[in-house]
Protein backbone atom coordinates (compact mmCIF):
# COMPACT_ATOMS: atom_id res chain seq x y z
CA UNK A 1 0.00 0.00 0.00
CA UNK A 2 1.56 3.13 -0.94
CA UNK A 3 0.49 6.75 1.21
CA UNK A 4 -1.01 9.32 -0.95
CA UNK A 5 -3.77 11.37 -0.61
CA UNK A 6 -6.75 9.23 -1.47
CA UNK A 7 -5.09 6.53 1.69
CA UNK A 8 -4.75 9.87 4.00
CA UNK A 9 -8.46 10.80 3.50
CA UNK A 10 -9.41 7.42 3.93
CA UNK A 11 -7.96 7.42 7.21
CA UNK A 12 -9.33 11.02 7.93
CA UNK A 13 -12.68 9.46 7.23
CA UNK A 14 -12.77 6.61 9.49
CA UNK A 15 -11.17 8.51 12.37
CA UNK A 16 -14.16 11.27 12.10
CA UNK A 17 -16.57 8.67 12.59
CA UNK A 18 -15.24 8.17 16.25
CA UNK A 19 -16.06 11.44 17.27
CA UNK A 20 -19.06 11.64 15.31
CA UNK A 21 -20.45 8.58 16.89
CA UNK A 22 -19.57 10.23 20.43
CA UNK A 23 -21.51 13.24 19.74
CA UNK A 24 -24.54 11.62 18.27
CA UNK A 25 -24.72 9.41 21.50
CA UNK A 26 -23.78 11.97 24.03
CA UNK A 27 -26.76 13.47 22.38
CA UNK A 28 -29.24 11.04 22.84
CA UNK A 29 -28.13 10.18 26.39
CA UNK A 30 -28.61 13.61 27.44
CA UNK A 31 -32.37 13.54 25.88
CA UNK A 32 -33.22 10.20 27.57
CA UNK A 33 -31.45 9.96 30.72
CA UNK A 34 -30.94 13.54 31.99
CA UNK A 35 -34.36 14.91 30.18
CA UNK A 36 -32.41 17.54 28.63
CA UNK A 37 -34.21 19.29 25.85
CA UNK A 38 -31.78 21.75 25.13
CA UNK A 39 -30.80 20.41 21.66
CA UNK A 40 -34.10 19.47 20.18
CA UNK A 41 -35.31 20.32 16.99
CA UNK A 42 -33.23 23.65 16.97
CA UNK A 43 -34.12 26.08 14.37
CA UNK A 44 -31.63 29.24 14.19
CA UNK A 45 -30.60 28.20 17.92
CA UNK A 46 -33.97 28.27 19.60
CA UNK A 47 -35.50 25.34 21.01
CA UNK A 48 -39.52 24.46 20.23
CA UNK A 49 -42.23 25.77 22.36
CA UNK A 50 -42.27 21.95 23.27
CA UNK A 51 -39.36 20.49 22.84
CA UNK A 52 -40.85 17.70 24.86
CA UNK A 53 -43.25 16.83 22.15
CA UNK A 54 -40.15 16.21 19.78
CA UNK A 55 -37.63 14.72 22.23
CA UNK A 56 -38.41 11.27 21.11
CA UNK A 57 -37.67 11.60 17.32
CA UNK A 58 -34.88 13.20 18.21
CA UNK A 59 -33.08 10.83 20.49
CA UNK A 60 -34.18 7.69 17.81
CA UNK A 61 -32.49 9.86 14.98
CA UNK A 62 -29.20 9.88 17.58
CA UNK A 63 -29.34 6.74 18.82
CA UNK A 64 -29.96 5.17 14.72
CA UNK A 65 -27.43 7.16 13.22
CA UNK A 66 -24.69 6.53 15.65
CA UNK A 67 -25.60 2.95 15.95
CA UNK A 68 -24.68 2.52 11.93
CA UNK A 69 -21.85 4.72 12.11
CA UNK A 70 -20.76 2.01 15.55
CA UNK A 71 -21.39 -1.11 12.58
CA UNK A 72 -19.43 0.69 10.38
CA UNK A 73 -16.74 0.92 12.65
CA UNK A 74 -16.49 -2.25 14.00
CA UNK A 75 -17.01 -3.70 10.70
CA UNK A 76 -13.81 -1.98 9.26
CA UNK A 77 -12.14 -2.94 12.41
CA UNK A 78 -12.61 -6.96 12.21
CA UNK A 79 -12.37 -6.57 8.08
CA UNK A 80 -15.57 -7.09 7.23
CA UNK A 81 -16.72 -4.22 5.39
CA UNK A 82 -14.55 -3.29 2.24
CA UNK A 83 -13.85 0.70 1.78
CA UNK A 84 -16.64 1.25 -0.59
CA UNK A 85 -19.15 -0.25 2.02
CA UNK A 86 -17.81 1.13 4.64
CA UNK A 87 -17.56 4.95 3.46
CA UNK A 88 -20.91 4.51 1.81
CA UNK A 89 -22.64 3.26 4.98
CA UNK A 90 -21.01 6.58 6.76
CA UNK A 91 -21.52 8.62 3.93
CA UNK A 92 -25.02 8.22 3.90
CA UNK A 93 -25.82 7.88 7.35
CA UNK A 94 -24.48 11.19 8.05
CA UNK A 95 -26.42 12.99 5.18
CA UNK A 96 -30.07 11.46 6.36
CA UNK A 97 -29.13 12.06 9.72
CA UNK A 98 -28.37 15.63 9.06
CA UNK A 99 -31.95 15.95 6.74
CA UNK A 100 -33.71 14.26 9.41
CA UNK A 101 -32.75 16.29 11.78
CA UNK A 102 -33.60 19.73 9.40
CA UNK A 103 -36.97 18.26 8.64
CA UNK A 104 -37.47 17.73 12.21
CA UNK A 105 -36.44 21.23 13.46
CA UNK A 106 -39.18 22.37 10.60
CA UNK A 107 -41.72 20.83 11.76
CA UNK A 108 -41.15 21.53 14.97
CA UNK A 109 -41.44 25.41 14.08
CA UNK A 110 -44.13 25.67 12.19
CA UNK A 111 -44.44 28.95 10.06
CA UNK A 112 -47.35 31.23 10.89
CA UNK A 113 -48.70 33.09 8.50
CA UNK A 114 -50.60 35.91 10.48
CA UNK A 115 -53.32 37.89 8.44
CA UNK A 116 -52.45 41.82 8.57
CA UNK A 117 -55.91 42.88 9.09
CA UNK A 118 -56.44 47.05 9.92
CA UNK A 119 -60.40 47.72 10.45
CA UNK A 120 -59.35 50.92 12.20
CA UNK A 121 -58.00 52.27 8.82
CA UNK A 122 -60.53 53.64 6.21
CA UNK A 123 -59.65 52.55 2.90
CA UNK A 124 -60.08 55.06 0.51
CA UNK A 125 -61.11 54.76 -3.27
CA UNK A 126 -57.67 54.64 -4.31
CA UNK A 127 -57.37 51.39 -2.51
CA UNK A 128 -54.63 53.32 -0.30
Amino acid sequence: MVFDVSVALTWVLFLALFPIAFFWFRRAWRIIVRRDFSDVALKRGESPANPQKFAPYTAAINLIAGGVIVVAIVGVVIGHYEYETWSAMAGVTIWCKFFADFLLSRHAHPIIIAKHTHPERPVDGAGR
